[in-house]
């Protein structure tokens, strides 16, 4: 007799499906220097990541081991593992009665990650400006190309993924491990938001793409004012992006809440 499913569970043949290049990149940022116990727990974390990134995996539906072990094909101890990493990025937590599922803030708890975001990224910013102001130049001038003509190709996706990837280079160019890890974490948290904000509106892109260019001009100056406070808009706006993303919560099945209505900084 076949095993009832349970509800609120993923269709989880998009573990399955060939990788797509935002999924790469979050498969480096998990795998960042780190050395897991076990190769297939490792793998099968990013597949997940990816999936949850790419909005394949909803906020809010459950992840069992059971389910995944047949899909892959792998017994559940891997699994067990592999979801445990992803405790630790804050993209799966483990609840009473209901095991692992997809993390679901709601507008305040973005808020609040996106004040820890911008306290750390000031930091960041201000040891990279006193230290290698130099190499954070070189850095923009390697990528500001990629983010270009993905603004100008109306590229959401290639858009997301050339501005995390300067965003994680960034942050390993200061080369501090504790706001490596912490940065790192968060924007795997928010990537989702992120990319689903620009999805619904993507005239952001050009946006966007403008404050990156400030933000670079400013770095040429050797303005660490200018840097900051740019920094900070970016930082605010993307907020507010992640914000709407989740506002609607209307896909069957994710448990999701309303958004507590709060003023916020324009963009």
């Amino acid at each position: 007799m076949a095993r009832l499913k349970t509800t609120n569970t993923p269709d989880l043949r998009s573990l399955l499906i060939p990788q797509h290049a935002i999924m790469l990149a979050v498969e480096q940022a998990i795998l960042r220097g780190h050395k897991w116990s076990h190769a297939t727990a490792e793998h099968i974390a990013v597949r997940i990541a990816g999936a949850i990134t790419m909005d394949l995996i909803h906020a809010g539906q459950r992840l069992l081991e059971t389910d995944i072990s047949e899909m892959l094909q792998v017994s559940r101890a891997p699994v067990r593992e592999a979801l445990r990493i992803l405790e630790r990025e804050r993209l799966v937590e483990f609840e009473a009665r209901r095991g692992a599922v997809v993390t679901a803030p709601d507008a305040d708890d973005l808020r609040n990650i996106y004040v820890v975001r911008g306290a750390l990224y000031q930091i960041m910013l201000r040891e990279l400006m006193d230290r290698r102001p130099a190499d954070l130049d070189a850095l923009f001038q390697s990528r500001m190309a990629g983010l270009s003509k993905a603004a100008d190709d109306g590229s959401v996706d290639a858009y997301t993924l050339q501005s995390f990837l300067l965003n994680l280079e960034m942050t390993e160019l200061c080369g501090n491990g504790l706001i490596v890890d912490l940065l790192t974490s968060i924007s795997l948290r928010t990537l989702r938001y992120v990319r689903l904000g620009l999805a619904a509106n993507p005239e952001l892109l050009r946006s966007s793409l403008k404050t990156w260019r400030a933000l670079q001009r400013a770095v040429q100056k050797r303005d660490v004012d200018a840097v900051l406070e740019t920094a900070q808009r970016r930082i605010d706006t993307s907020r507010d992006s992640a914000v709407r993303a989740i506002a609607p919560a209307a896909r069957p099945g994710r448990k999701v809440r309303e958004p507590v209505p709060k003023d916020t900084p324009a963009a």
